[in-house]
């Protein structure tokens, strides 16, 4: 059975470009008699507002939509934090002090979401209690996984290349917001059962680190459908 899912943020209204994204899984899971899903991504610290979710709900209904909501994810921050423990039992996370100041005045490269960080804290040492972020060793995970793929219906079969983005945060520095957005959606995805992942082109380059994620985790691998994106 197909199933797809909506997963707005609640830090600011809905826009027309996520009515858009609303109506293409919708309209996907209905047309094959799967189920659609509504989730609420609500672990942006301070910037979430539950008011804004009560919104959300009003706006699918004045588009006409019909959904079935699944835990937000404030409330699986228990999982999050599991994922992060195997990874990093597994000597696959590292700690990070560096600011994003940091990283892009050391940073030589650019990548799909910005400088590349450059592995600047890998191996250094950490006094007990500091703040840090912990980053995925991205060329260890992939010595672990081998050469890994992934399918999307409107561009075909992709060769996973995570190691574009460099090593990426897993866990973030701050304790209001401590997973980031990769560990996040994969560990719900799954949960939730979601088998087609629909979502805008501008996120088709995450796909290769969510799918490495998928392969360190065990998780199933869902098909992708990157939709186009209202620019006008």
């Amino acid at each position: 059975m197909t199933v797809t899912r909506f997963a707005p943020s609640p830090n600011g209204p809905l826009h027309l470009g996520h009515a858009f994204s609303a109506i293409v899984a919708h309209d996907l899971a209905r047309k094959r008699g799967g189920r659609f899903l509504l989730r609420i991504e609500d672990i942006d610290g301070v910037r979430s507002r539950a008011e804004l979710a009560d919104e959300f709900r009003a706006d699918l209904v004045w588009l006409g939509l019909e959904w079935e909501e699944v835990p937000a994810q404030s409330t699986r921050l228990a999982a999050y934090t599991a994922a992060a423990q195997r990874l990093r039992g597994e000597g696959l996370l590292y700690p990070c002090r560096c600011t994003r100041a940091e990283v892009a005045a050391a940073a030589t490269r650019m990548g799909p979401d910005g400088p590349v960080y450059p592995g600047k804290c890998r191996g250094a040492a950490f006094a007990s209690g500091e703040a840090v972020a912990w980053r995925l060793d991205v060329r260890a995970a992939l010595e672990r996984t081998g050469s890994l793929t992934w399918f999307d219906e409107r561009a075909g079969q992709q060769p996973a290349r995570p190691e574009r983005f460099g090593d990426v945060v897993l866990v973030r520095k701050e304790a209001e917001t401590p997973a980031s957005y990769h560990l996040a959606v994969t560990v719900d995805d799954a949960a939730d059962g979601v088998t087609l992942v629909t979502r805008g082109r501008d996120l088709f380059s995450a796909t290769h680190v969510h799918r490495l994620l998928q392969a360190l985790l065990d998780l199933p691998v869902p098909t992708w459908h990157h939709h186009a994106l209202l620019l006008d």
